[in-house]
């Protein structure tokens, strides 16, 4: 079992402190795995993000409203969304009664990734906490937020 202390080499002056700092280093450590993850399908997390969402929405929705419900705020979106849609993976519509607005819809092939995703989908060091420690941690930080 790691120890934040070892890991980097520190010592903090209270626990308050040393919770921080872990959090911060396993949020790193947590998107060093995610991107490694991802990296064979082609897109990085917040893509896989933005493609959940237009999955989930079930119809095109606007882009102010995907990056609304991003896990990562992302002030790169719609750059993420224009190589989604390179890689033919979402379709963009502009509304016609205001040019200004863009509706974003996954496409069948959006939807194929995501399906051979989620049957891959695994991340081993989640396997080091039971049911009832991953409870307790999701509740502790939606208690920090």
């Amino acid at each position: 079992m790691g120890d934040i202390s070892k890991d980097i080499n520190s010592n903090f002056p209270n626990s308050k402190v040393k919770a921080f700092i872990n959090i911060k280093y396993t949020a790193n450590w947590i998107t060093s795995k995610e991107n490694e993850f991802f990296r064979p399908f082609g897109i990085s997390p917040q893509q896989y993000n933005i493609l959940r969402i237009l999955r989930g929405a079930k119809e095109a929705i606007k882009v102010q409203v995907i990056k609304d419900r991003m896990i990562e705020r992302a002030p790169n979106a719609t750059r993420l969304m224009d190589k989604l849609c390179d890689k033919k993976l979402i379709d963009r519509t502009r509304c016609e009664h205001d040019r200004r607005v863009v509706y974003i819809m996954i496409t069948n092939q959006g939807l194929e990734l995501l399906k051979t995703i989620d049957n891959n989908l695994y991340f081993d060091f989640m396997d080091n906490l039971s049911e009832g420690e991953a409870e307790q941690l999701s509740q502790l930080l939606d208690k920090i937020r």
